[in-house]
């Protein structure tokens, strides 16, 4: 089984970290953070919780980013001083991840995060392959929940796409959505799909558990391959941009980082918008 680095033990880190623990699908999960006695608290903590919620997974923690070398799959998620790891001290930090192992996927956990993968693209030249954002799967996910509550039905019985870039130029894919396996439309009146994307700036960003969930999702696939498709920030080639455009989009994703980009199912309208958010 799989080992997962978590960079950052923050509350997003934190709750990466027990997620990850908790579902019992990796073998270890390590905790970094320059400020050690934080992750080795949580670390602990979390490896405390093991016989109450029963599972197996070695929980550890380090101080130094080296301490990531071998992972199956690295997550950048937030510093415990400092926040997200953006900006150019993100910079600095993924570059030294991506010169410590060349060929482990760097999943980027928090919202916040899409600007530092444009610059790992297009200043450290990592592989559009390797590098992935599982934010927007978070935001879906909440996308979901609110038109449940309007349907009075359960979040798994709906199936609805997000593309482009959040919060502002993001679009959901009405035409394509459904919901108990029948088109979305015959459930839910137009105007609350108009409402619900109206409202869709205001579900970003999503809180640290969401994102936590997200992303643990998402690392499990990296680090162990999956047949699932999920919505995640990804490399795109737009007609008349160019490559190493970052968006949501839906992506297959087999060990080792993004097998496959696929084209969001969206009208013509929807189309329309999704590309205007690259102008």
């Amino acid at each position: 089984m799989p080992f997962i680095a978590v960079i950052g033990a923050g509350p997003l880190g934190g709750a990466l970290t027990h997620k990850l623990a908790g579902r019992s699908r990796v073998t270890e999960v390590r905790l970094i953070d320059p400020e050690g006695r934080i992750a080795d608290g949580k670390a602990l903590d979390i490896l405390q919780s093991s016989p109450i919620e029963q599972f197996s997974t070695r929980v550890t923690s380090a101080s130094s980013i080296p301490a990531a070398a071998g992972a199956d799959a690295i997550v950048l998620a937030d510093l415990s001083a400092g926040g997200e790891i953006a900006g150019e001290t993100g910079l600095a930090l993924l570059r030294q991840v991506a010169t410590l192992d060349a060929a482990a996927p760097i999943l980027f956990a928090g919202a916040h995060q899409r600007e530092l993968m444009v610059r790992g693209l297009d200043e450290l030249h990592i592989p559009p392959h390797r590098l992935i954002g599982s934010a927007p799967l978070a935001l879906e996910s909440s996308v979901r929940a609110v038109t449940a509550a309007l349907l009075d039905a359960s979040p798994v019985d709906l199936a609805i796409g997000i593309a482009g870039v959040p919060p502002r130029d993001a679009v959901i894919g009405w035409d394509a959505a459904t919901a108990f396996h029948q088109p979305i439309a015959a459930a839910l009146p137009a105007h609350f799909m108009a409402a619900i994307s109206s409202r869709l700036p205001a579900l970003w960003p999503p809180l640290p558990y969401t994102l936590a969930s997200a992303a643990a999702r998402v690392a499990e696939a990296l680090a162990g391959g999956s047949r699932r498709r999920y919505t995640c920030f990804a490399a795109v080639d737009v007609a008349g941009i160019g490559r190493n455009v970052v968006a949501a989009v839906p992506v297959e994703i087999a060990k080792g980082g993004i097998r496959n980009v696929i084209e969001p199912a969206l009208s013509r309208h929807e189309r329309t918008a999704f590309e205007n958010g690259f102008q």
